[in-house]
C-alpha cells in the first residue's frame, strides 16, 4: 500500500498519502513512539518515517496487510522473542496486521530499548574519544 511518490518531506506529507483508515494507524504509531521517545526527531529516511536519537531508533511505513515496524537492530528480535512470536517478522522488521490493534505496550518498550542502546553505544563512542 505504500505510495510511490518520492521525495517525502515530512511525516505529515507522508501519511497524507494514505487513506482515512490508514492515516489513523500510523498517526497511533507515531505518537506512540514519540512519547517513548521524546527527545528523538523526525525525519524522512529511505523514504519513510523514521526517529532518531544518538542515530536512528526506528522505522515505520505502511503496506498493502500490515504496518512495517522497523527498529534497526537485531537485538530488538533477541530481547522481545517472545512478544514478537504471534506477527510476521524477520531479523529487521516486524508486520503489524492491519485488521488488529497496534500492541501499543510492545511497541513503547521497543522504543525504549532502542533509545536505552543508543544512548549506550554514543556514550561508548564518547568513552573512546576522551581515551584516544
Amino acid at each position: 500500500m505504500k505510495s510511490n511518490q518520492a521525495g517525502f518531506k515530512s511525516i505529515d506529507e507522508y501519511i497524507a498519502t494514505f487513506p482515512d483508515d490508514i492515516q489513523m494507524i500510523l498517526q497511533e504509531l507515531r505518537a506512540t513512539i514519540k512519547a517513548a521517545a521524546p527527545k528523538a526527531k523526525e525525519k524522512i529516511s529511505y523514504q519513510m518515517p523514521a526517529f532518531a536519537q544518538e542515530g536512528n531508533l526506528v522505522y515505520f511505513a505502511a503496506w498493502k496487510n500490515h504496518i512495517g515496524f522497523y527498529p534497526g537492530s537485531g537485538a530488538v528480535t533477541d530481547a522481545f522473542k517472545d512478544e514478537l512470536s504471534i506477527y510476521d517478522s524477520t531479523k529487521g522488521s516486524i508486520h503489524f496486521p492491519l485488521d488488529k490493534p497496534l500492541p501499543i505496550p510492545l511497541i513503547t518498550d521497543i522504543v525504549a530499548f532502542r533509545v536505552a542502546e543508543n544512548l549506550q553505544k554514543a556514550a561508548q563512542k564518547s568513552r573512546k574519544r576522551k581515551q584516544g
